[in-house]
């Protein structure tokens, strides 16, 4: 057997590179490093010496640059992904959040974090974490619950199994979600003489399971016995390839489809059988049919709180569900008749079986009613001089944009007003991580959205709070020539959840701006900080000004930030369904009490079979 002689830090990096998801095209599409004493002496030498065999690329918090790698696995579809390498100590730490987005996602991501001296000699080194009852712990640790799998790199040779199982995992359609191989330090830079057929070119193609005949023939029973099925797209839709199998499916047996945040923009808006976003933030068309519908076809989805009203929105007694999906954990779930398969394989395989069998497609004064309620939502104002709302605001931005755009979010008030209003045209077009519902995400994921579809216009939707909790991508967007646009909704605070909090009987406290403690009030210049960072800014005080601003921005090459102040207290009140949030049981304000028996009369309508 020949042999090569490598670190094991040149070999990871070796192994990667060849790592490809079809011919020529490298499942790794690169590395998001800040280097420190955990690895820029091992795996930094060796990511130097690859070049554009395996890039590097430099971000600015650590953090960031995790959600930009898995922004740019969600935009790919999951068939590519990024690794992201930092130092121990912090470095590491700050993964944590954003392996949490990954893992709630069912994304890959390859975290890489440096690690303490295997050999212990110099214990403890700068930034370790030590455990008075067990030597075996690091800070690295904190990682296992949010990883999919977890490795600790404590011998070159142990490589040889832990990437395979690495990618393996990444690659896995049901399994699929955030690796950790914590990478002692002085290992990396161990050498080892490696077989040179573990660095071979391999192929790691899509796996399609087709469903089980006998689930498949249930399945189909199950809907031919429906009198009002619904669809729900979630987000396997989009992983799956499976859109356009989704359309057929829909149109040769008139079932109407809702879309969860995951799964939205798998069926064009305008599709008749579109009747919009489903749940909490859903469309009244959607959701008027779910309240109606005895079987729920949830496809691609968890049917997470969000989705289901809190286990309220399906009130027909009658109701069933069939959970068409890759992960047999998801398809298991609320006592669904269960179908484990590929979305695409599933929907074409129902569909045969199905045949010439149709339900009677929905009333299209539904789908009209909600569209002329968009539109009275994302209209312009009245009153020209008024605070704009958030609808406002996305009308206008849409207006601005053609079909081929992405809209990219994470959190907030923004991510219900875009679930219901934004009018996603084409796959991929609507971009928002409401899984793990993550503060922080937006920039640097509309960073990992444009590095995949480098040739579609990014706008990136945030509010003020989103954006000083990292802003700090958007300086290297500037620096990669990544060019986004970045809409910065100002309502002085945490709007969203102040008006959670008062919707509860809460008193508006420590959310926005003035109910906060202080000394004097804030005043951040928004659009100075983001040209400070190397975009081009402004503030603009109108929705006609934010026009301008948005044509502009598109003619820009450069990132380019829009600041424009909002109502905190306006929500779009067309649509949307309760969502279990407890109240208090005990309170001196009458408007909590109140609150609390609201809250009580909706679990009583709470329908749950599992």
């Amino acid at each position: 057997m020949n042999t090569i002689r490598l670190t094991a830090a040149q070999a990871l990096v070796r192994y990667l590179a060849a790592q490809e998801t079809e011919p020529g095209v490298p499942f790794i599409a690169g590395v998001w490093a800040i280097f420190g004493h955990g690895n820029v002496a091992g795996l930094g030498e060796a990511l130097h010496a690859a070049g554009d065999a395996l890039p590097t690329w430099r971000g600015h918090n650590e953090q960031g640059m995790a959600h930009a790698a898995i922004a740019f696995a969600k935009a790919s579809g999951r068939r590519r992904a990024m690794a992201v390498t930092t130092s121990i100590g912090p470095g590491a730490l700050n993964l944590v959040t954003a392996a949490g987005v990954a893992h709630v996602n069912r994304l890959p991501v390859l975290l890489l974090p440096g690690d303490v001296f295997a050999n212990r000699a110099p214990d403890p080194v700068l930034q370790q974490l030590e455990d008075f009852r067990d030597g075996t712990v690091s800070a690295n640790d904190c990682l296992r619950p949010v990883s999919r799998y977890f490795d600790r790199i404590t011998r070159p040779e142990q490589l040889l199994s832990a990437l395979p199982r690495a990618m393996a995992v990444m690659t896995d359609p049901a399994e699929c979600g955030p690796v950790t191989l914590a990478l002692c330090q002085d290992v990396q830079a161990e050498a080892f003489d490696w077989p040179e057929n573990f660095f071979a070119r391999r192929l790691w193609r899509t796996r399609r399971p087709r469903p089980d005949i006998t689930e498949l023939d249930a399945a189909a029973e199950a809907i031919r016995a429906s009198a009002k099925p619904l669809l729900i797209a979630g987000g396997g839709v989009h992983y799956a390839g499976a859109t356009e199998a989704l359309r057929r499916f829909a149109e040769a047996h008139k079932v109407p489809v809702a879309e969860t945040q995951a799964g939205k923009s798998a069926l064009a808006h305008d599709h008749p059988l579109n009747l919009g976003a489903i749940g909490v933030t859903g469309a009244s068309a959607a959701n008027a049919l779910a309240a109606e519908t005895d079987l729920v076809i949830a496809v691609g989805t968890r049917l997470q709180d969000f989705t289901t009203g809190s286990w309220t929105l399906f009130a027909n007694p009658e109701r069933r569900i069939l959970a068409l999906n890759i992960a047999a954990h998801d398809a298991m779930k609320h006592a669904a008749i269960p179908l484990v398969c590929d979305a695409k394989a599933g929907l074409e395989e129902l569909s045969a079986k199905l045949g010439g069998w149709s339900a009677t497609p929905p009333d299209p004064a539904l789908k009209a009613a909600w569209e002329a309620e968009v539109d009275a939502a994302t209209a312009p104002p009245a009153d020209a001089n008024a605070l704009p709302t958030e609808a406002q605001v996305i009308g206008a931005v849409q207006r601005a944009l053609d079909g081929d755009a992405v809209v990219v979010g994470a959190a907030g008030g923004l991510p219900g007003e875009l679930h219901k209003l934004w009018r996603a045209s084409r796959p991929g077009g609507y971009h928002l991580e409401y899984g793990f519902s993550c503060m922080g995400y937006e920039i640097a994921g509309g960073l990992g959205v444009k590095l995949a579809l480098p040739d579609r216009e990014v706008v990136v939707m945030l509010g003020d709070g989103s954006y000083l909790m990292l802003n700090s991508e958007l300086a290297t967007s500037v620096m990669l020539g990544a060019k986004i646009i970045v809409v910065v909704l100002d309502n002085h605070g945490y709007g969203c959840i102040d008006r959670l909090q008062r919707a509860t009987g809460g008193a508006s406290f420590n959310n926005l701006f003035a109910d906060a403690a202080q000394a004097r009030p804030p005043e951040i210049d928004f659009a100075a900080h983001m040209a400070a960072l190397g975009a081009e800014a402004e503030k603009v005080g109108s929705l006609a000004g934010l026009a301008d601003a948005m044509a502009r921005a598109r003619a820009s090459a450069r990132s380019y930030g829009i600041v424009i102040e909002t109502d905190p207290a306006a929500a779009t009140g067309a649509g949307g369904h309760w969502w279990d949030v407890a109240v208090a049981e005990v309170s001196d304000r009458p408007q909590v009490r109140a609150a609390r028996a609201e809250y009580e009369a909706a679990l009583a309508r709470r329908r749950r079979f599992d």
